[in-house]
C-alpha cells in the first residue's frame, strides 16, 4: 500500500467530523422524484382524460391518424412510425393501443388481421394491417379550430392537449390503466344509451347508465354503484341447452376468451367440481363452445355448476377515475356523461361562434368590395397617383369613411391589402347582383346560426338525434341485463368423492375404503353425524376425522332443509324417563357438538330415523318385565307428534325401563306440499313467496311450460331447473285443465283454433302442439274457462277492415292435442288478440257475431285440407228438424247468429261458387226409440 507523503497528518476525529458533514439526507430526493414520476405516469400514461376519454398514446395515434388521411388506409407500420413523432416512447406501445383503438371499431376502420378479443387472438404484425379513421371519428372527434394546442415532447412539432370529442367517448370505448398509486377501470357502455341520456341531461334528468359489453352475455348490474369504487358487477356466459346431454355457450362474460373460459371449464373437470364427457370450440364468426354432458348429469345442475366453479361467471369490479383539471379525480359514470354533455354542447357553441364569425367576415368583405367596385375608388385620382401603400391607405380611409356605419368592425389594413390584391380582371366582371344575393344567403345564414346559439339546447339535442339516426342503427344492446341469484357452490357441486364411517371407532371421511360406504359426496360437502348418546355434530368433508363413537347416522347435510325431520325416542339417563321427540335441523355452527336430549350423563338414544320428506312412521315399543306393568308393551304413532326444534325436550313415552323399539309400520309424509313460485326475474323456482305462485307441489307433481314456438315439456319441481327466456306459460301441471290455442299453419295459410288437454309426457320430453310445417306459429295460448280474443279481419272485395270478439270456447269442442282444429274465419285475418279470460264456466258472454260456424259451411282446396286433418267434429249450420218422441221433447238446436253483412257475403259466395253443399231441406220424422237419442255434453242432440 503506497503513501502519500504530500498529505499532512489529520488526527482521526477530525476526519469522522468532516465524513459527517458532508452527508446528504436522500428523504426530500426520492420523494421529489417519486411525485414526479407518479404524476406522470398519472397524467401522461395510465389515465383518460375526461374531456375526450383518450390516454395520451390513443390522442396522439388519432392526431397522427388525421395527419395522414387521405380517405385511403394507411399500413398500420406508418401509422406507428408517424405517431413516434409525437409519443417518447417505443413502438410496441404505440402499436399495442392502436390494435386495442381498432378492436373497438368505433374510430378506427380496419383491413387486415387485426385479432379478436372474444377468442384471444392476436392482431398481425403492423405492416401486414391497415387503418384510417371511420366517417364517426372525422364527425365527432376532430376541429382544429376548437382544438388547443401544445409543442410534441422534443418541441419539432405540435400535437393537441385533448381532441375536441362531441360525444362520450370514454364511457363507449371503457378504458382500464394501472398508474403510481391508483388504478382505473372504466366499463363500456351501450351507443345508442349514451346519445339518449345525453340529451336526458340536456333535458334536465340525471342519467342512470348501466354496461353494456360488445361480448354480450348476461349482467347483473344490482350492485353497479355507477360504476365507482366498491361497486361490482356479476358477467355470466349465455349458456342453452340443445339437448339433455348437451350445452352450447353462444356468448363469453367480458373480460374472458373463449381460450380462457374453455381451460377453467377443463380445471373444473379435472378437479371434480363438474363432470363432462368432451368439450368442443366451433366457434368461427359467433361463440359456439359444446359442452358434452357425461351419461346421467343434469344439464340444469351442470349449468349452476359451471357458474359456481368456472369462469362462465366472473365478477368485474369498476373503478372510474379520469383526469381533470391536471389531476385525477374519481367520478361516477352517470357524473362524467353530464360533464361530458355540457362539455359537447361548449364545443357546439364554439363551433356556432367560429361559423358566425366567418359568415360575418364573408359578407364584411363581399360589401367591402361592392362599395370599392360601385363607387369606383379603384379609378378615383388620389387612388391612381398614391405612390405607396401608405398613401393608398389614407385614401381608402377617406373614401370609405362615409360607409363606417354599414360595417360591423373597423377596417384594417390587410382588408384594403386585399381590396389592393384584387385583379383588374376580376373588378371588371364583378357582378352586382349575385353579389347582392350572395349577401343575403350569407345573412340567412347568420340568422339561423344565431338562433342556434339563442336555442343552444335545443340544438345540441339535434345534434345527438342526428347522430344517433345516423350511426346508431347496428348498435343495440348486446348484454342482457338480469338479476342473477346466488349460486351455492355446495348445492351444485358434483359428488366426486365417496364417504364412508367407522361407527364403532367414531371416524368418518373419504378415506376409510375399508369400511361401511354411505353414499356419493363432494369435496366441498358438510356432513351431520348422531351419535347413540344422544349428541350430533356437523363438519366439513374431509379425508379421515373423529367425531364419536356408537355413530347411528351419517349423511350430507344441507343448510335450511325444513324438508328433513328426524324421528327419536331416547332414554334420560337421570331420571330414567324415556322421552319421544320429532325435529329438523336447519342451521348449526359447524364442528360444534349439539345434545338432542335433556343433558343428563348416561342418556341414550333408543330409536332414530332420518326422514328426507317428514314421513311418520309408527313404532312398537317393548318395555322391560316389572310387577307394577300388566302391558309390556304399545304403539306410538310419530305422526300425532308436532315438528318442534332440536332442543326441545319431547314427550315422555313411559317412565319405565324399555326393553327395545321396533319399526311396526312406515308412514307417509306429514308435511304439506311444498309452495313454490317462479321468479321471472331470475328465471328459477324458489320457495321463497318471490314472483309467481305455482302451487303446492309433492311426489310426482310437474310444472308446465310452453314456449312461444309452440313446443311445451314437463319438468320436475326441483329449484336447479333453468327455464328458456322465450317461455310463455309456465303453471302446475293439471292433466284435466283445457286450454285454447289459436295457431297459423303455414301449409294451409289459415288461422286455426283448437281445444285440448295437454298429454303427460315423460320430463324433459318436447311436444310440439302447432303444425311442424315452415311458417306456422302459436299466435295465443290460454287456460282460461273463457277467453275471449278480438280478430281484426278483412272483408269483401275492398278488404274493408272489421273486428269481430269471438269466445273461443264456443268455436270448438276439446279434442286431442293434435288436431289441427277448424279455421277461426273464412275472411282475411289481419291480427288476433287475446281480449279477456273468464275463469268462470257460467259466465258466458253475448254470442259473436262472427264464429267459426260461419266457416264450416264451405271447405274446398287447402281448407279442406285442413278438415281432412282435424278429427275434430266441425260445428256446422244444422238443418232445422222437428222431433217428436212420446217420451219428451227436445230442444230444438240453435241457429249461429249473422250479422246482415254476414248474411249477404254469405249469400254471394254461394251464388258464385260451383262446390257448394246444397241447403239441407227441412224433415219431420218421428222418433220411435228414445235410445236413438243421444244428448252430448252442451245439450245438444244427435242421432246414432
Amino acid at each position: 500500500m503506497s503513501e502519500d507523503l504530500n498529505t499532512p497528518d489529520i488526527p482521526e476525529n477530525n476526519n469522522e467530523e468532516n465524513r459527517l458533514n458532508k452527508v446528504t439526507s436522500l428523504d426530500g430526493l426520492y420523494e421529489n422524484w417519486f411525485l414526479d414520476y407518479a404524476s406522470y405516469v398519472i397524467l401522461d400514461r395510465a389515465v383518460p382524460h375526461i374531456n375526450d376519454g383518450l390516454k395520451p398514446v390513443q390522442r396522439r395515434i388519432l392526431h397522427s391518424l388525421k395527419e395522414l388521411d387521405d380517405g385511403r388506409f394507411n399500413k398500420g407500420a406508418n401509422v406507428i412510425g408517424n405517431t413516434m413523432k409525437y409519443h417518447p416512447h417505443g413502438d410496441a406501445s404505440i402499436g399495442d393501443a392502436m390494435v386495442q383503438l381498432g378492436q373497438k371499431e368505433l374510430l378506427i376502420d380496419t383491413q387486415g388481421n387485426w385479432g379478436r378479443p372474444v377468442t384471444g387472438d392476436s392482431a398481425a404484425a403492423p405492416r401486414y394491417i391497415e387503418a384510417r379513421l371511420s366517417k364517426f371519428a372525422l364527425d365527432v372527434v376532430f376541429n382544429p379550430d376548437t382544438t388547443i394546442w401544445q409543442a410534441s415532447y422534443d418541441g419539432r412539432n405540435r400535437e393537441p392537449i385533448t381532441l375536441p370529442v362531441k360525444f362520450p367517448l370514454l364511457l363507449a370505448q371503457g378504458a382500464e390503466g394501472i398508474a403510481v398509486g391508483l388504478a382505473t377501470k372504466v366499463l363500456p357502455h351501450n351507443f345508442v344509451e349514451l346519445i339518449d341520456a345525453s340529451i336526458a341531461v340536456l333535458k334536465g334528468d340525471r342519467p342512470n347508465l348501466v354496461p353494456d359489453f360488445p361480448t354480450g352475455g348476461m349482467a347483473d348490474v344490482s350492485a353497479y354503484n355507477e360504476g365507482q369504487r366498491g361497486g361490482r358487477i356479476r358477467v355470466r356466459a349465455k349458456i342453452e341447452e340443445r339437448d339433455k346431454k348437451t350445452l352450447v355457450i353462444t356468448e363469453v362474460p367480458f373480460s374472458t376468451t373463449t381460450v380462457s373460459l374453455i381451460e377453467s371449464i377443463i380445471s373444473a373437470n379435472d378437479k371434480g367440481k363438474i363432470k363432462i364427457k368432451k368439450i368442443d370450440d366451433h366457434t368461427s364468426n359467433e361463440v359456439e363452445i359444446i359442452i358434452h354432458l357425461a351419461p346421467g348429469i343434469s344439464p340444469d345442475v351442470t349449468i349452476d355448476a359451471l357458474y359456481a366453479f368456472t369462469d362462465c361467471e366472473v365478477s368485474i369490479s369498476p373503478n372510474t377515475c379520469v383526469i381533470q383539471d391536471d389531476k385525477p379525480r374519481f367520478m361516477s359514470v352517470n357524473d362524467m356523461l353530464t360533464e361530458s354533455t355540457y362539455f359537447t354542447k361548449d364545443l357546439l357553441k364554439q363551433e356556432l361562434e367560429i361559423k358566425l364569425k366567418e359568415l360575418m367576415e364573408k359578407i364584411f368583405f363581399s360589401s367591402l368590395l361592392k362599395i370599392f367596385i360601385q363607387e369606383g375608388m379603384y379609378k378615383h385620382p388620389d387612388y391612381e397617383n398614391s405612390s405607396d401603400f401608405e398613401g393608398v391607405l389614407t385614401v381608402l380611409n377617406r373614401l370609405f369613411e362615409p360607409f363606417f356605419p354599414q360595417f360591423y368592425r373597423t377596417i384594417l389594413p390587410e382588408d384594403y391589402k386585399k381590396l389592393i390584391d384584387k385583379p383588374m380582371s376580376s373588378i371588371t366582371r364583378f357582378d352586382v347582383k349575385k353579389t347582392d344575393e350572395q349577401i343575403k344567403n350569407l345573412e340567412a345564414e347568420i340568422k339561423t346560426v344565431k338562433n342556434h346559439l339563442k336555442h343552444l339546447t335545443d340544438y345540441t339535442i339535434a345534434w345527438f338525434e342526428k347522430l344517433r339516426e345516423k350511426y346508431g342503427k347496428d348498435r343495440g344492446r348486446k348484454t342482457e341485463l338480469r338479476t342473477f341469484d346466488k349460486v351455492e357452490a355446495a348445492q351444485v357441486a358434483l359428488a366426486n368423492v365417496k364417504l364412508y364411517v367407522n361407527r364403532e371407532d367414531g371416524f368418518v371421511g373419504t378415506g376409510l375404503k375399508k369400511d361401511e360406504f354411505v353414499g356419493d359426496c363432494s369435496d366441498i360437502d358438510e356432513i351431520i353425524v348422531f351419535r347413540g348418546d344422544g349428541k350430533f355434530v356437523v363438519t366439513k368433508v374431509q379425508d379421515k376425522v373423529f367425531v364419536g363413537k356408537d355413530i347411528l347416522h351419517v349423511a350430507v347435510f344441507k343448510k335450511n332443509d325444513e324438508r328433513t325431520v328426524y324421528n327419536m325416542i331416547y332414554k334420560d339417563g337421570q331420571s330414567g324417563v324415556s322421552y319421544i321427540k320429532r325435529f329438523a335441523v336447519t342451521g348449526v355452527t359447524r364442528d360444534k357438538e349439539y345434545d338432542l336430549t335433556k343433558g343428563s350423563k348416561g342418556s341414550k338414544v333408543l330409536y332414530f330415523t332420518a326422514n328426507p320428506n317428514g314421513e311418520a312412521e309408527v313404532v312398537n315399543v317393548q318395555l322391560k318385565p316389572h310387577q307394577k306393568l300388566k302391558k309390556l308393551q304399545f304403539d306410538e304413532d310419530f305422526a300425532a307428534l308436532a315438528i318442534k326444534g332440536r332442543a326441545s325436550i319431547g314427550n315422555m313415552v313411559t317412565k319405565y325401563p324399555v326393553k327395545k323399539v321396533v319399526l311396526k309400520s312406515k308412514g307417509i309424509s306429514t308435511l304439506a306440499g311444498r309452495k313454490i313460485w317462479y321468479d321471472d326475474i331470475l328465471k328459477r323456482l324458489n320457495a321463497d313467496g318471490r314472483g309467481k305462485y305455482l302451487g303446492e307441489f309433492d311426489g310426482d307433481d310437474r310444472v308446465l311450460t310452453v314456449m312461444s314456438n309452440g313446443i311445451y315439456e314437463l319438468a320436475s319441481f326441483d329449484l336447479n331447473n333453468h327455464f328458456d327466456d322465450k317461455m310463455i306459460v309456465i303453471e302446475k301441471y293439471d292433466p284435466a285443465k283445457v286450454f285454447a290455442v289459436v295457431h297459423y299453419d303455414g301449409k294451409s295459410k289459415n288461422y286455426l283454433v283448437k281445444r285440448f288437454v295437454f298429454e303427460n309426457t315423460v320430463i324433459g320430453k318436447q311436444t310440439s302442439i302447432i303444425s311442424d310445417e315452415s311458417g306456422s306459429k302459436l299466435v295465443l295460448i290460454s287456460g282460461a274457462a273463457q277467453p275471449i280474443v278480438k280478430v281484426e279481419q278483412l272483408k269483401g272485395k275492398a278488404l274493408t277492415p272489421e273486428e269481430a270478439d269471438l269466445n273461443l270456447t264456443d268455436l270448438i269442442d276439446v279434442k286431442g292435442m293434435k288436431a289441427m282444429g277448424n279455421r277461426l274465419s273464412v275472411h282475411q285475418i289481419k291480427s288476433v288478440e287475446l281480449l279477456a279470460e273468464h275463469d268462470d264456466e257460467n259466465d258466458v258472454p253475448d254470442p259473436a257475431p262472427d264464429s267459426v260456424e260461419d266457416t264450416e259451411i264451405t271447405i274446398t282446396g287447402e281448407d279442406k285440407e285442413v278438415a281432412d286433418t282435424a278429427p275434430a267434429t266441425p260445428i256446422t249450420a244444422a238443418p232445422q228438424t222437428e222431433l217428436k218422441s212420446p217420451v219428451a221433447e227436445q230442444p230444438k238446436p240453435t241457429e249461429p247468429i249473422a250479422t246482415k253483412s254476414e248474411k249477404s257475403s254469405r249469400e254471394q259466395s254461394v251464388k258464385s261458387s260451383q262446390e257448394l253443399v246444397q241447403p239441407a231441406k227441412k224433415i219431420d220424422f218421428e222418433i220411435t226409440n228414445p235410445d236413438d237419442i243421444d244428448i252430448d255434453d252442451k245439450g245438444q242432440l244427435g242421432l246414432f
